[in-house]
């Protein structure tokens, strides 16, 4: 694909462009261990990739040898992220600054997610991001399709008006960046922390910072220049 025709930046929301994953974490540590289960930091951060909430908690309840209904987990969990969230989550270094050059170059950007609309408007509201995504924010409960399928980053690219070849997708997980792939969208996997799991997936390219999505856009300088 020729990278810079991008005119439309697709990101992903918790962990690409707010700096959630640790929180994250954290909510599934302390809901887990209220259990008596023993579970780190460190493991949960191994072992996270973002997936559908419910095939986490499951997923970690069957490593852990926890046997507690899904439906009284799911709500704690939720309740956890929230106050954490609410609290202390911020945007993703440089995320700020990116979304601000893009828009200055003309370069159109949407946010997506596995997650409900109503917890995607909060997330974004409460980090301070709200604005650079009005009327360009889409749930996989929209599509009626989840990451790793790739229709929830097609769907978002027709809904922003345009062709897959003009799009590139931001994603910090297995699924997301598999999905991207899918999609036959130009996809980066952004992987800031030295913790997360070290798979990859044939087609995408890898990042540490988000100032290198803008060396794929046309006429976009380099994010130091902006500094």
């Amino acid at each position: 694909m020729e990278s810079k025709l991008m005119k439309c930046v697709i990101f992903d929301c918790e962990g690409t462009l707010v700096d959630s994953e640790k929180l994250c974490c954290q909510a599934l540590v302390s809901v887990f261990n209220s259990y008596g289960a023993q579970l780190s930091m460190d493991e949960a951060l191994s072992h996270f990739n973002g997936g559908k909430l419910a095939d986490i908690l499951v997923e970690t309840s069957q490593r852990l040898g926890v046997k507690v209904d899904i439906d009284e987990l799911e709500p704690l969990y939720r309740e956890k992220t929230r106050i954490l969230f609410q609290d202390q989550l911020r945007p993703c270094k440089n995320a700020v600054k990116v979304l601000d050059t893009l828009k200055q170059h003309g370069i159109e950007v949407c946010v997506v997610s596995n997650g409900p609309r109503s917890k995607l408007e909060y997330t974004l509201e409460i980090s301070g991001l709200s604005d650079y995504f009005k009327g360009a924010m889409f749930s996989a409960f929209d599509a009626n399709s989840w990451k790793p399928e790739p229709d929830l980053i097609q769907y978002a690219a027709m809904r922003m008006g345009f062709r897959a070849k003009e799009c590139l997708f931001v994603d910090d997980t297995l699924q997301g960046i598999r999905a991207g792939v899918a999609a036959n969208i130009t996809t980066l996997h952004y992987r800031p922390n030295p913790l997360s799991p070290k798979w990859s997936a044939e087609g995408a390219m890898s990042i540490s910072d988000l100032s290198e999505v803008l060396q794929y856009c046309a006429d976009v300088p380099p994010l130091e220049y902006h500094i």
